[in-house]
């Protein structure tokens, strides 16, 4: 079964993003099945970067994400932006930010960090 990006559209979909047009217009596109004269039917759809497929019995499959971002807590978190707030740091030379889970279960960060051996403090 083939695996795609979950769209989502309706009455009640968002604008966009507060104060983040880039992000607004990267998210928020056009539904070429818009009709006018259905009410139902969103003017926009929302890519959500979930990635799924379609069950035997028709229900979604989550599979996984499009993007590096996670969920934690309820908190998204994009792990690339992590990444590049450590790698910004003056004593990282490189770092690699992943989701794990513990042993309770719950998922935590763990940064994997390679220090400037170089760098001047």
């Amino acid at each position: 079964r083939s695996v795609g990006e979950l769209y989502l559209g309706c009455a009640g979909v968002a604008r966009g993003y507060l104060n983040r047009p880039e992000l607004t217009e990267e998210r928020f596109i056009a539904n070429t099945y818009h009709e006018t004269h259905n009410t139902d039917c969103s003017p926009r759809l929302y890519r959500t970067g979930d990635l799924v497929r379609y069950r035997q019995d028709g229900r979604l499959e989550f599979i996984g994400r499009s993007d590096d971002q996670v969920k934690i807590r309820g908190f998204r978190i994009e792990l690339g932006e992590v990444e590049h707030r450590l790698n910004q740091l003056d004593d990282v030379a490189l770092s690699q930010v992943l989701a794990r889970t513990v042993a309770d279960g719950q998922q935590q960060l763990v940064a994997y960090v390679q220090p400037c051996i170089t760098c001047e403090t």
